[in-house]
């Protein structure tokens, strides 16, 4: 059985996405559709599509199974949507929208129409990472005590100058915190569990836009345990993503995707890395390691066929907007913000 799937953006994402999804036996891209029609006709020819500047003649291409989402986050929700409407399983880019509204309208209306919802939160998917979610799981670390989750990273100003909608309100939904941090987010409730409060600083340190390229946040979990996180575009050259996890039995170190460190009461034997993406997300844009992409597909189709839930579903994918909005509320009122 062939999976046609069709692509709603035209940019580096979708590129990534079309990579991913040709890597896949079974799958094809049926169709993309973007507003920058040069790019859209590119990776039609690149990759056998049809190539669609009209939504909604998009929408109902025919033979079509779902849509891989990598438009502009604030246009998410409405696209799933109107997908969702024609029967279409979407899975969409992080974050899942840029709101909790625009996502529990998302999330409802999959819901209705029977159709898969998933996000791309490929970090879920990386070995080392899996391993720490284990141990987490097992309690091999102990009671949660303290996390440290550093992304500290650099854009180039062409990096907001060249785009219409990165670093603004309106269609990125913030700066660096909701662009660049939102895996780490993720990963700290993954792997961390919910928070209860958050309170936070943030500023436009360095580049020409409307939204924060420099932020720190202290957090309170659930379970007693606090951190801190920082979220930047504006510390050259960029270093790799940083999560610390503390607990009663030990702490474990993750630089980027890769388990570098594990230093606890009693190591289990698995304590080794096994392995790291090779994509340079601390000082560029750029995908050139698309096997978590591939493995999100790879795990989404697999939710449309035997009708489990995806590994990081809509209702997933909801937790690190509801943190990221309370964390933005926090530096615009200078509060403690409970969640």
């Amino acid at each position: 059985m062939t999976i046609h799937v069709g692509l709603i953006g035209g940019g580096n994402i979708s590129a990534t996405h079309a990579r991913a999804a040709r890597a896949l036996p079974g799958v094809e891209i049926a169709a993309i559709y973007g507003t920058n029609e040069e790019k859209v006709r590119r990776l039609c020819a690149e990759h056998g599509a049809k190539a669609y500047s009209d939504f909604e003649r998009f929408l109902d291409h025919q033979p079509l199974d779902m849509v891989a989402i990598g438009s502009p986050s604030s246009l998410h929700a409405a696209q799933g949507i109107a997908a969702a409407r024609r029967g279409l399983h979407v899975l969409t880019e992080k974050p899942i929208d840029i709101s909790t509204s625009q996502t529990d309208a998302l999330i409802a209306e999959t819901a209705k129409a029977g159709v898969k919802l998933g996000v791309f939160f490929q970090d879920r998917f990386k070995p080392d990472i899996l391993r720490v979610k284990h141990w987490m799981d097992a309690k091999i670390l102990g009671k949660p005590i303290l996390a440290d989750a550093r992304v500290k990273w650099f854009r180039p100003d062409e990096y907001y100058a060249d785009s219409q909608w990165r670093g603004t309100f309106s269609l990125d939904g913030g700066g660096a915190l909701i662009n660049q941090a939102v895996h780490t987010v993720d990963l700290l409730l993954w792997l961390f569990g919910d928070v209860v409060s958050v309170q936070a600083l943030s500023k436009t340190a360095l580049h020409a836009i409307e939204a924060e390229d420099t932020l720190v946040a202290l957090l309170e979990f659930a379970s007693g345990a606090m951190g801190v996180l920082q979220a930047t575009t504006s510390v050259f050259p960029g270093y790799p993503r940083r999560l610390e996890l503390t607990g009663s039995e030990g702490t474990v170190i993750i630089e980027h995707d890769r388990l570098i460190a594990a230093d606890l009461r009693n190591p289990p034997a698995d304590s080794q890395s096994q392995g790291n993406d090779r994509n340079s997300s601390a000082s560029s844009p750029v995908v050139s390691d698309m096997r978590g992409h591939q493995a999100v597909l790879e795990d989404f189709i697999r939710a449309m066929a035997t009708g489990i839930g995806p590994r990081c579903s809509g209702p997933e994918g909801r937790r690190s907007v509801v943190l990221v909005e309370a964390i933005y509320m926090a530096c615009r009122t200078g509060k403690r913000v409970p969640l």
